[in-house]
Formats: C-alpha cells, structure tokens, sequence
C-alpha cells in the first residue's frame, strides 16, 4: 500500500462514527461493515483530502483502488469509487482487468451500478474490441454480477447503443431467476426506451420476460401514453 492510499484510509477512519454505523448497515441489509460516515460528510472529507492531495497518478490508482477495497467498511470501496469516477478518462484497455476484479469483489448493487455504467461503459467505447473478449464472457458467465455488468454497461449511451447487442444479452438472460438480473433487464429497457422507444416496446411485447423486467421496461413507455 502507498502512502497516499495509507493516509487516506487513517483520514477516514479517524472519522467513523459507531452510531451512524449501525443503520447504514442494517440498510445494506447487514452485508457489509460501516464507519458511520454518511454521504456528506464523506464528501467534504474527500474533497478536502484531493484539495491537499491531488489525485492519485495513473500508476498508483490500481494500488489505491485495491487497497481501499480490501478494507472491511463499505465507505472504503465508496471512496475507491468516487476515485475512479474522477479518473475515468484516465483509464485503457490494461484497467479493465482491474474493473472486472472490482466487479467480482465484494459485490453489490451499490458498487457495480457505480462500476458498470460508468467506468466499463466508458472503456468499452473507447475500445470496443474488450467488449468481444470481455462483456461476452461476462454475459455467458456463471457470476451474476458480471452479467448485470453486461447488462447495463450501454446504459448511458443513448443513441450510440448497440441495440442488436443489447436486446441480444437481455435474451440472453431473460429467464433468469436472480432479482438483480431480472431488475437490470427491465432497467436497461427502460433506459433505451428513452432514446427508442418504438424499438423496446417491440421487444417487449415479442419476447417472454419476467414479470419484473416487463415492468420495469414499460414504466417509461406508460409514461408516454
């Protein structure tokens, strides 16, 4: 571990707060360990440090997210997130090994939505070739969040979607059981619904899904109507 990385994470553990750790936990369904410290406060901590610190270079942000993400409080991976975020644009094609051990490690909702759409959406545009070697081994993989990562990775992309890509892994995994597939499914249809709807509708009233993906993909739509 770097220095930057060490210090940071003393930063934040000198301000857990044992009190506010006990709900956050129990709202993350007791899956993770807290410090306590809540979303603004963890803010101004972080904008402080960068303020002080600047962000970390290109070579230290594998060990500086890897690091914060072996610790056992959840504001940890949060901060590694905010981090990422912040160098996105920084990222190329020898990051998305890193993303994809971030994916499989300590997995929720709360981390790969952060991770997917952002940070993997952003390489597999900028290098569409990772998505043949990677986003086709994650969509046929037995992990379920590497396939919610294929899911949403074109979440943000619009217009720019590889809509024969994406309504070929939501074929791909429509009769999953797992709630979080499911979810994403109707999550992705209703994301594109808003650059095509015409195309979704179709999709939806063509193929058997969930009930929950159904649902969830038509609540734009219904807006419409």
């Amino acid at each position: 571990m770097n220095t930057y990385t060490k210090d940071l994470i003393e930063l934040l553990s000198s301000n857990r707060n044992t009190e506010e750790a006990v709900p956050m936990k129990q709202y993350m369904r007791n899956q993770f360990e807290f410090l306590g410290i809540r979303r603004p406060k963890r803010d101004e901590l972080l904008k402080a440090w960068l303020k002080q610190n600047g962000l970390p270079s290109k070579e230290q942000l594998p060990d500086a997210l890897t690091s914060l993400w072996d610790m056992p409080e959840r504001e940890y991976q949060y901060t590694a997130l905010e981090l990422l975020a912040k160098m996105q644009k920084k990222l190329d094609k020898e990051h998305i090994d890193l993303l994809e051990w971030l994916i499989i490690n300590k997995s929720w909702w709360d981390t790969v939505d952060g991770i997917a759409p952002n940070a993997v959406g952003y390489l597999f545009q900028k290098h569409p070739d990772l998505i043949t070697s990677y986003a086709e081994q994650w969509i046929g993989s037995d992990n379920m969040w590497l396939q919610r990562s294929a899911i949403l990775f074109q979440l943000k992309y619009k217009g720019k979607t590889n809509e024969r890509l994406l309504f070929n892994y939501l074929l791909r995994r429509a009769d999953s059981e797992q709630f979080f597939i499911q979810k994403a499914i109707g999550w992705a249809l209703r994301e594109y619904s808003k650059t095509n709807p015409q195309a979704v509708r179709l999709f939806i009233e063509s193929h058997e899904l969930k009930p929950l993906s159904r649902r969830e993909g038509l609540k734009q739509l219904d807006k419409r109507e």
